[in-house]
């Protein structure tokens, strides 16, 4: 582990640096050493060191060696790495979620540090259990988030639960490590694809930027919490359904985009009445799509505001609808850069 002076700066293990919650905490750990374990693609940054490993093998895969100098150099982990896709099966889910997690505990123990476990505000959701044909499960993700979180309170590690809400991008400039289901909705309204919803006009979709997600993270890792839940949520603040849509709609036609409001029902109305017309007709692979948006929605809209820690975090402001409704168009925008939908004019602009 040359290229690092531990003795600079406390050192994090961090995993799941790849990903979008990872990426932001990378950003924000300027003042920490930060030691990713990565399966794939290693991980580059200042005072940022990659080791190769796998979350599911004992070690992680790493010899003796390397593990035990990894013992003596952390002072922290932050658990982000996890399987979130909800097609992904149960046994690849779990193996990554639960026994990885495990793995982490196992560290965490050898070691005598603090561990942030980050799972998801979604494990609110008890009452999830459709089962209509599609590849999207998000009960059994939402299961293995709950069964992470029993093996870290029964661990006995001093260790926080971390369960932040959707994730969007950075609140100032949209900016994302990779798209998520968000952005396939408000993408689909871009196109004009979407001429139904299947959202219960009036629920809540529950979101935040990803800095400020990263902010509490790194808030609760430099104030040395080391025990407790944290919802890091939008609460109360969390914009409607309705207000989601309008502003999706406000900002492509501000692109010069020409759109159509989609029609948002309820997802009993789409099994009832939609369902048995239009949608079962349909060839098998499109059936498939729009049941896995239909799990993916029923999801996302929560019929009761999260409870929120936010206020009780520190280093972060508990965020407001305006703030979030700024953050939610910067992502737009980034989204529709990205995917050539400005005219010359906005992308200069």
């Amino acid at each position: 582990m040359s290229g690092i002076d531990f003795t600079a700066r406390p050192t994090v293990l961090l995993t799941g640096a790849g990903g979008v919650v990872g990426q932001a905490l990378l950003t924000e750990l300027g003042d920490h050493n930060v030691i990713c374990l990565t399966h794939k693609r290693p991980v580059t940054g200042p005072h940022v060191l990659s080791i190769r490993g796998d979350l599911t093998l004992s070690r992680f895969g790493l010899d003796r060696e390397e593990y035990d100098e990894l013992v003596r150099r952390v002072d922290a982990i932050v658990h982000c790495a996890a399987v979130t896709a909800f097609g992904a099966g149960k046994d690849a889910t779990c193996d990554v979620n639960v026994r990885g997690t495990g793995e982490v505990i196992a560290l965490a123990q050898r070691a005598d540090v603090p561990l942030h476990h980050i799972s998801t505000a979604f494990v609110a959701r008890t009452e999830l259990a459709r089962d209509d044909g599609g590849t999207a499960r998000p009960e059994v993700y939402l299961d293995s988030k709950r069964a992470a979180e029993r093996l870290v309170r029964d661990s006995g590690v001093p260790a926080t639960v971390i369960r932040p809400s959707v994730v969007i991008g950075d609140s100032a400039t949209g900016r994302i490590a990779q798209f998520q289901g968000l952005h396939g909705i408000a993408g689909a309204v871009f196109k004009n694809a979407l001429p139904l919803l299947p959202l219960q006009p009036g629920s809540r979709i529950d979101f935040l930027p990803q800095d400020l997600i990263a902010g509490a993270v790194a808030g609760l890792l430099r104030a040395g919490v080391t025990d407790g839940d944290f919802w890091i949520t939008a609460g109360e603040a969390a914009l409607t359904v309705d207000q989601m849509v309008e502003l999706a709609l406000e900002t492509g036609r501000g692109f010069g985009l020409e759109l159509n409001a989609p029609r948002l029902v309820s997802q009993d109305m789409v099994d009832r009445l939609i369902r048995p017309v239009f949608i079962d007709p349909l060839p098998k692979w499109q059936r498939r799509r729009f049941d896995d948006m239909l799990a993916m929605t029923a999801l996302f809209c929560t019929p009761q505001p999260f409870e929120s820690s936010c206020d009780r975090v520190p280093g972060i402001v508990a965020p407001s609808t305006s703030a979030l409704r700024d953050a939610f168009v910067a992502s737009l925008r980034h989204y529709a850069q990205a995917k050539g939908l400005l005219r010359d004019s906005e992308v200069a602009a």
